[in-house]
């Protein structure tokens, strides 16, 4: 297909709206704007645009805010996030991800909204620290599953918040541990991406997506950035899981009307 103003005009906004939305909270960027750019580019290249784009975000805020990361929850994050991401890479190319997705959505829209109900609830109780939180065999799991989720879609986020939403209260500590995340798990992909010849495929069709759009993703980067030390940390938290509701919802309206 042939990248026109019009295309790159509204891939652009795109990119923007959902990068700058990753500059404040850390997460959520891919799984918003797959959905999307899909309708444009299809899926595959969708991905691997999103992908990139993340990963040039994360790197971004991993360089500006490095002393922050809390690497000891890094580290237990990492580990089972990696350990799902070549499976979900697998079944992206073998199987049906309908009823995946879909359990995805569900998962996503119930957590989060029970995440706002409870900020909303406990307002002057949000704390800006680290905390203690069980690593019981089900969050392990579930971490688990945000590996697959990465490995398919490049969007394992919304699993791996429902553990870091709790075991890092600040939000600064919150973004550049999930943002040191995504670089990693971005850098295996981006690999894979690259020998499987994606990037040139369709006549270079991602590279050429991704060049364009590299200005809007710029403004995003720096306007979420300058919003993330704006927003309390009550605010902060309602967006991560409003964030996490929205793209829920936009999950489940790819599944039931493709």
């Amino acid at each position: 297909m042939e990248l026109t103003l019009t295309i790159i005009l509204l891939l652009g906004l795109i990119v923007f709206l959902t990068q700058g939305l990753e500059g404040i909270t850390g997460f959520g960027s891919t799984v918003l704007a797959v959905p999307f750019l899909a309708m444009i580019l299809g899926l595959e290249t969708a991905i691997a645009v999103s992908a990139a784009h993340t990963w040039l975000l994360a790197l971004y805020i991993v360089i500006i805010s490095w002393k922050n990361i809390v690497w000891k929850e890094f580290r237990f994050i990492a580990l089972y996030v990696l350990m799902g991401l070549p499976i979900g890479y697998l079944l992206l190319k073998n199987l049906d991800d309908t009823y995946l997705k879909l359990l995805l959505a569900f998962f996503m829209i119930g957590v989060g909204f029970h995440g706002f109900r409870k900020t909303r609830r406990n307002r002057h109780q949000v704390q800006s620290s680290t905390a203690t939180v069980k690593k019981s065999p089900l969050m392990r799991f579930v971490l688990f599953l945000g590996g697959i989720i990465h490995g398919a879609f490049a969007s394992g986020g919304p699993f791996v918040v429902i553990y870091a939403a709790q075991a890092l209260k600040d939000k600064t500590l919150f973004r550049v541990s999930m943002c040191l995340l995504w670089l990693c798990m971005n850098t295996i992909l981006m690999i894979v991406y690259t020998v499987d010849g994606l990037w040139l495929r369709d006549s270079g069709l991602a590279l050429y997506a991704l060049l364009a759009t590299l200005p809007f993703l710029l403004v995003g980067i720096l306007v979420g950035n300058y919003l993330h030390y704006r927003v309390s940390e009550y605010v902060f938290r309602l967006i991560v899981y409003a964030l996490l509701l929205g793209t829920g919802c936009v999950v489940m309206y790819g599944v039931v009307i493709p």
